[in-house]
C-alpha cells in the first residue's frame, strides 16, 4: 500500500465519521466516473417515455451520468442517506386521505441541504483545502446509482434504494468533490424471487423487475403531473393524495426500518387530526399555515385539490 493509499484510506474514514456525527445513517464513497452501466438503462427508459411528463429528465443526459461533467475536478462521490421513517403515521385506512411519509414534516431539501453545508466546511476544516458541491434531489445526479456505487445498498424491483439494516425509508444526498477517497465497492442484490412490491402496486407502474414505467406511478400523477389525471387511473390510486408508499410498506426489507431521530421530519399537530373531510374543506389560508414548510407545497394548493377531488368524487 503506497502513502497515497493510506491518505486515501484514512480521509475516507475521517469523511465517514464527520457524517455519523452530523446524524447521517449511511455514508459511502466512490470514484467520481462514467455510470456506464447506468447509460443504455436511461436512454431506454427516456426513448419508451416511462418519464411521463416530465421533461426534465431528458435534459443533461451525459451530466447525469459523468459528474466529473457537473462538478470541474471531481475525483469522488460521497454518498449518504438520511432516515425519515415515522414513529408516528398517519391513519391510512381504506377511508383516510394518505400523504407519504417523507412528507409528514419539513420540506428534506432545507434540512438536509444545510447539513451539507456544514459537512463540507467540516471536511475542509480537518482535511485541508477541498472543493466540491452539495446535492438533494436538486440536479442531475443519479442518486440511487452513486448510492448503490458506493455500497450502501441496491436498487429494488421498485427503483427504491434499499439498505439490509433498515429499509428504504431513507432520503438520499451527495457531496462530489475534488480529493481523491478510497472507494467502497457495490452491495450485492437481496431481492431474490420476492415479487411484493409488483404484486402490490395498483396502478401497474412496476411493469417489469427493476422497471418502473413513472408515468404510471402514484407519485408522479399526485406530485408531478400538472394536469388532469387520466381518468383511467380513477379508483386505482387507493386514496393517495400526495406521493404513494405503498411498494416500500410492502417490502419485506422495511421490517428492520427504525424510527428517525429528525425533530423536524415530526407530525405536525394540526395534521395528525386531519380526516378525508378536513383534505376535501381545507381552504388555501389553512394549506397555507399547516404546509407552510412541507413538501405539499411542491403540488401547490390546486394541485392538491385536484388529488383529493380524484379519489373523493
Amino acid at each position: 500500500m503506497t502513502v497515497s493509499d493510506i491518505i486515501q484510506q484514512e480521509n475516507a474514514l475521517r469523511i465517514k465519521e464527520i457524517a455519523r456525527d452530523l446524524g447521517f445513517d449511511f455514508c459511502g464513497i466512490s470514484r467520481a466516473d462514467f455510470l456506464e452501466e447506468e447509460a443504455p438503462r436511461l436512454e431506454k427508459w427516456l426513448r419508451l417515455g416511462r418519464h411521463g411528463k416530465m421533461q426534465y429528465m431528458e435534459n443533461h443526459f451525459d451530466k447525469r451520468l459523468d459528474p466529473r461533467l457537473l462538478v470541474e475536478g471531481a475525483k469522488s462521490v460521497v454518498s449518504l442517506l438520511y432516515n425519515y421513517y415515522p414513529e408516528e403515521t398517519l391513519p391510512e385506512g381504506d377511508e383516510d386521505l394518505k400523504i407519504a411519509k417523507y412528507a409528514y414534516g419539513v420540506d428534506y431539501h432545507f434540512v438536509i441541504k444545510d447539513k451539507l453545508k456544514d459537512f463540507l466546511s467540516r471536511i475542509q476544516e480537518e482535511i485541508g483545502a477541498v472543493d466540491g458541491r452539495c446535492f438533494v434531489d436538486s440536479a442531475p445526479v443519479m442518486e440511487k446509482a452513486w448510492a448503490k456505487q458506493a455500497g450502501l445498498g441496491w436498487i429494488g424491483k421498485n427503483s427504491n434504494l434499499i439498505t439490509r439494516k433498515s429499509g428504504s425509508f431513507f432520503f438520499i444526498a451527495e457531496l462530489i468533490i475534488d480529493l481523491d477517497l478510497q472507494p467502497d465497492g457495490p452491495m450485492a442484490d437481496y431481492c431474490g424471487t420476492c415479487t411484493r412490491c409488483i404484486d402490490a402496486c395498483p396502478t401497474d407502474a412496476i411493469s417489469e423487475p427493476y422497471g418502473v414505467d413513472g408515468s404510471r406511478c402514484i407519485s408522479y400523477l399526485t406530485i408531478e403531473l400538472k394536469e388532469s389525471i387520466p381518468e383511467s387511473f380513477k379508483g386505482h390510486t387507493k386514496n393517495w393524495v400526495f406521493g404513494c408508499d405503498i411498494c416500500q410498506d410492502v417490502c419485506p426489507w422495511n421490517r428492520f426500518s427504525q424510527p428517525h431521530r429528525e425533530s423536524a421530519f415530526h407530525l405536525p399537530d394540526e395534521l395528525k387530526t386531519f380526516q378525508a373531510r378536513d383534505w376535501q374543506e381545507l381552504t388555501e389560508e389553512t394549506f397555507r399555515r399547516v404546509f407552510k414548510k412541507s413538501p405539499l407545497k411542491r403540488a401547490k394548493y390546486e394541485g392538491l385539490q385536484r388529488n383529493v377531488l380524484f379519489v373523493t368524487e
